[in-house]
């Protein structure tokens, strides 16, 4: 589905940026929710379009999975392996490989398990639920969704095996294994809703016709963006509260203002309703025509997630090497606008590594471990 790839593309684009941010921009750090009296309005808006990646992703890859399903003659049977077993793939993948571009520790001391890892633990999960009638996957996506902010008072217990299942599911926090430091940087819990209630959207593309697709994607969006304002504007569930600001500008950062470690209810409403609307135009043939080239990016994605962690390390240790520490202890630009810059050069120079393996993949369909990347 060319809109699918094309939203997948732009997700991967604002992901780039962000760990661009991370990598040249350290020196900036951010918290979550943001603080927003401390940071300007570019870094403001840089992080936030960042915001849409993990959503839209996460979302994308249950849609996609409903989607290679109803391909194979046992459709519920196929996805829930495949699932599985790129779920399981995508954990050792954390573990490993994505760890070892962040740290460059081997072996590791710390692990970090970031995104990479939630979405796998989403796909197993997703590989059990799946069996459930569509009405109650539903309803346990919007429930998790909706209902794990209920829980944000609960710290855990004493630490422990109980106390571990907890941080994984939905605190960030730090625990240790055999001399191993980890730390759950994404807490699965509220992942696992939705994937599922992209499993569940999948039907959209199986059943409904073009038109009937572009209506039914646009009133979700903008129902859920509806939901984000009318929750937000209450101000009492579903994230840290706003405020009004000196300006409209401290005061419009403040609203939007989601926290993302977990996801919270109205983070989701907010990244899942951009992203439907987005979808939505998307499957506009004229849009999908002038696009079209930002789907070379989603066709692979993994191929070119785990290439541009390493040429990002690689980049910063020869400026550092060429330049020296130039922001105190480390090596880094000084403006948001030299981010940007920045993810510029690094995506024109993925384009072509990218477009030759999404290439390779389609046409080499005998290969099966390559619809794994």
């Amino acid at each position: 589905m060319p809109a699918i790839d094309i939203l997948r593309g732009v997700v991967m684009l604002l992901m780039l940026l962000d760990h661009v941010r991370e990598t040249f921009f350290f020196h900036h750090q951010v918290s979550d929710p943001m603080d927003v009296g401390s940071v300007e309005p570019a870094l403001f808006v840089t992080r936030m379009l960042a915001h849409l990646c993990a959503p839209a992703f996460v979302f994308l890859t249950g849609m996609s999975a409903f989607l290679y399903g109803r391909k194979q003659p046992a459709p519920r049977r196929a996805a829930s392996e495949f699932l599985l077993q790129r779920g399981a793939l995508l954990i050792v993948l954390e573990l490993s490989v994505v760890n070892f571009a962040w740290t460059a520790e081997f072996p590791p001391s710390v692990v970090y398990l970031q995104v990479i890892w939630a979405i796998g633990i989403s796909m197993v999960a997703l590989a059990a639920l799946l069996w459930l009638p569509r009405p109650w996957l539903l309803a346990i996506g919007a429930a998790l969704v909706a209902g794990h902010n209920l829980l944000d008072g609960y710290q855990g217990g004493a630490p422990g095996p109980a106390h571990t299942l907890w941080l994984i599911l939905h605190e960030r926090g730090w625990f240790e294994i055999a001399g191993v430091r980890l730390r759950t940087s994404y807490p699965v819990l509220p992942w696992i809703g939705v994937i599922a209630l992209g499993y569940v959207a999948g039907a959209w593309y199986a059943s409904a016709g073009d038109a009937a697709r572009r209506r039914g994607l646009a009133m979700a969006g903008l129902l859920l963006l509806a939901g984000f304002f009318a929750v937000r504007g209450v101000n009492a569930y579903g994230d840290a509260p706003w405020r009004w600001g000196d300006s409209l500008a401290a005061t419009a950062m403040s609203f939007f203002n989601v926290t993302k470690y977990p996801p919270s209810l109205q983070f989701v409403l907010l990244t899942l309703g951009v992203g439907a609307c987005l979808l939505c135009l998307f499957e506009r043939p004229r849009i999908a025509r002038a696009l079209l080239p930002l789907a070379t990016f989603g066709a692979a994605p993994m191929f070119f997630y785990l290439v541009h962690l390493y040429l990002l390390k690689a980049l910063y240790l020869v400026s550092l090497w060429s330049w020296g520490p130039s922001q105190g202890a480390v090596f880094g630009v000084g403006t948001v606008t030299a981010v940007w810059g920045i993810t510029a050069v690094v995506a024109l120079a993925l384009w072509l590594p990218t477009q030759a393996f999404a290439r390779l993949k389609a046409r080499r369909r005998d290969w099966a471990w390559l619809r794994y990347l």
